[in-house]
This record gives C-alpha cells, sequence and structure tokens, in this order.
C-alpha cells in the first residue's frame, strides 16, 4: 500500500517512515527536502499519485502569528485537496491534545484552524491528538544564564514518547477512517513543574525551580484539565523515567523538537 507521511523528516516522521517500511508498505516521505511543499503544493500532486493513504505530521516553520495560522490553514487545505483530487480513502491529521483549551496561543489556535479543516473535509479522515512529547518536556528548561529560580506552572501533564505516537499512527492510518478524534498519551500524570525538574537535576541543573500556579504556559495557565485527555484515551506503553535513563545512558542529546517555547513569556 502506498501511504504518504507530509513532514516525513521530522521527529515522528521520520519514525513513522521507517515503522511504515518495515511492514512493508510503499512509503513516501514527503517534505520540502524531499521536493514536497505542502504550502505551494509543489510536488504534491505527484507524491499522492496512486496513494491510499495520507498522515498529516507537518509542523510549522514559524510560531508567530499569522504566519503560523496561514501554515497550518493553507497547507492542511492543500493536503485535502490534492488527497480529494487523487481519491485518498484516508487522511490523519496529527494535532495536540487540548488544542481547544489553550487558544491564547497562537499555535494552538493555528492547530484549532487545522482540526476545524480536517472534520469539515469530505476526504475520510481521523484526527488524532497527542499530549506533549518526551522529547519536548525535556528540552523546555530555560536557559540558565543567570542563576534566577525557574517559575513553572504546577498544571498537570501526561507527556507520550514521540516513538509510541509514531506506532499508534501506523495503527490508526491502516484501519479504516472514523471522522473521530482520537487522543494517545503516556501511562503518567506528572506536575509540570516537578517533570522539568527532574530532568534539570538529572544533567547537573539546580536552579530552583517554584511551582507557580500564574506561570503562563503559550500564553495562556494550565489547569489538571488544559493538557491531559479524556476517558478513553489510547495510553502508550513507555514511561518517561525510563526514556529519559535511555536518552542519558546512550549520553545523547535530548532529540530537538521544533515548536515554540511554551514559557518565553512566563510571568
Amino acid at each position: 500500500m502506498k501511504i504518504v507521511v507530509a513532514g516525513g523528516t521530522g521527529l515522528v516522521g521520520t519514525r513513522l517512515v521507517t515503522r511504515l517500511r518495515e511492514r512493508g508498505h510503499d512509503v513516501v516521505s514527503a517534505s520540502r527536502r524531499t521536493g514536497v511543499n505542502v504550502v505551494t503544493g509543489e510536488g504534491l500532486d505527484a507524491a499522492l499519485k496512486g496513494a491510499s493513504i495520507v498522515i498529516d505530521v507537518t509542523n510549522a516553520p514559524s510560531f508567530d502569528e499569522p504566519d503560523v495560522t496561514e501554515f497550518f490553514r493553507v497547507a492542511t487545505r492543500n493536503l485535502l485537496d490534492a488527497g480529494e483530487r487523487a481519491g485518498i480513502a484516508h487522511h490523519v491529521a496529527l494535532s495536540v491534545v487540548g488544542t481547544s483549551r489553550l487558544q491564547t496561543s497562537a499555535y494552538f489556535r493555528a492547530k484549532q484552524v487545522q482540526e476545524d479543516l480536517v472534520r469539515a473535509s469530505r476526504v475520510p479522515h481521523t484526527l488524532v491528538q497527542a499530549t506533549q512529547f518526551f522529547e519536548f518536556m525535556a528540552s523546555i528548561i530555560p536557559r540558565d544564564d543567570d542563576r534566577d529560580p525557574v517559575h513553572l506552572s504546577n498544571g498537570l501533564v501526561e507527556p507520550v514518547a514521540a516513538d509510541d505516537v509514531a506506532a499508534q499512527l501506523v495503527d490508526i492510518a491502516v484501519s479504516p477512517p472514523s471522522a473521530a478524534t482520537i487522543e494517545i498519551a503516556g501511562p503518567d500524570t506528572y506536575r509540570l513543574n516537578e517533570l522539568v525538574q527532574w530532568v534539570m537535576y538529572s544533567y547537573q541543573d539546580d536552579r530552583p525551580v517554584i511551582a507557580d500556579p500564574t506561570a503562563s504556559y503559550y500564553g495562556g495557565l494550565l489547569d489538571d484539565r488544559t493538557l491531559t485527555p479524556g476517558p478513553g484515551a489510547r495510553i502508550a506503553p513507555t514511561h518517561f523515567r525510563d526514556w529519559l535513563s535511555e536518552v542519558q545512558a546512550s549520553k545523547i542529546d535530548i532529540p530537538h523538537v521544533h515548536h515554540p517555547d511554551p514559557i518565553a513569556r512566563r510571568r
């Protein structure tokens, strides 16, 4: 089966492409690096020709308004329109748990635009929302240019490994489209401040971390529901403690995640 992964060279996309090929699928990794531009449409029809499934794991190159909203609006429309022309049987789009609850954020407002377009599309589809990635949670540590205490929200998060999300996306994509929203989350919940402090201390960063309910996250305030899934979410198997131990044991840097800084405007 031919499957197109839009954003196939990113954090989730590379893992997704590998897993799909291991299952014997004919996979096209579609990104600007491979000559496919979802914004201009360059190479899109050719990439989708003969494909049955499209999985959209693209991310915006800029996270400022109006660029971020324009990216998700144009890219999503182009993928859906090209999918309709190609007779795609299943369009799967990856979004974020809590999108509708964090609309103070330009990024989450843009993701809402993407979700709304997918839900309104005539292309058979499934929308997938994942919680925050381990890789992301472990890389939002503020710069240590000074030794000031780090103020972080104490809202709950239920992060998930990017590889686990890729595995779930494979299963969802090769299943019939549901027109539903499927949530994916990790097996454990944490207070955001405690999780980030854990990572900081693991890397010998001993700055004090203060639980601050007024500290903003993507320009908004978190409560215990903002970034956690509802009942019925698919729970991935990998625990954060095991993932972090493996990263440290392998002596590699925490994988970079192209994502807006959620605490850049902390109060």
